[in-house]
């Protein structure tokens, strides 16, 4: 398991939390410079620190260089994994052809307001229809098809959108389980900006904008 981190100390106990005692291997953090107790904190909960240049392309790159398993499960530091997920995880793993595919979760949001249901409902749309899962969802891939489709770039933004197209519909599946993301971004900027600033971005990429730009518009 990989979770890149920076400045992620407010986060990072809850994601580490809902994988204790699961039989995951090793969970590997990939520390960007943080400059609060992130990195202390992952110890404490015994992963395994490393250290790469900032920049979540470049440090979930660095975690699966690093990871020595057959199966890599990515996660961003304020998302974290609902009871159950353990199972399903399992159950992707298992099935025939599994090393074939790659899994992503469904969202939900840590906030009771009702932008919150239609910004979930909108993603599982995004997902199901246009194939395009992002970071957020995680994203659980055999080591063998991740070197095959060559692995995330180390690009600072649209690295979770690059590898999914490269991986392609047909080869993205739902894992079964859930898992749960800090709305704490869209509570402070407002749901619709924030969505609307993602759409942006995402347009931008799409139209061949280079990720080092639309990083300065994304924020």
């Amino acid at each position: 398991m990989v979770i890149p981190v920076l400045d992620a100390a407010a986060e990072l106990p809850l994601t580490l939390a809902a994988l204790a005692g699961a039989l995951i291997g090793e969970v590997i953090v990939v520390d960007g410079g943080s400059r609060d107790a992130s990195a202390r904190i992952a110890r404490r909960a015994r992963a395994r620190v490393i250290e790469a240049p900032r920049g979540r392309g470049i440090q979930l790159a660095a975690g699966a260089k690093a990871a020595a398993s057959d199966w890599l499960l990515f996660l961003h530091a304020d998302c974290r994994l609902e009871p159950g997920w353990e199972d399903a995880v399992g159950a992707f793993v298992a099935a025939p052809g599994a090393a074939c595919r790659a899994g992503y979760f469904t969202l939900a949001l840590d906030d009771d307001a009702p932008a919150a249901r239609r910004l979930e409902r909108l993603v599982a749309w995004r997902s199901r229809v246009l194939a395009l899962p992002y970071g957020d969802q995680g994203l659980l891939i055999s080591h063998a098809l991740y070197d095959e489709v060559g692995g995330y770039k180390a690009i600072p933004l649209m690295e979770d959108v690059d590898i999914i197209r490269r991986l392609g519909r047909a080869r993205l599946k739902p894992v079964g389980a859930t898992i749960i993301a800090s709305a704490q971004r869209y509570r402070r900027d407002g749901y619709s900006r924030r969505m609307l600033r993602n759409l942006l971005c995402l347009s931008l990429y799409f139209l061949g904008v280079p990720p080092a730009r639309i990083a300065r518009i994304y924020g």
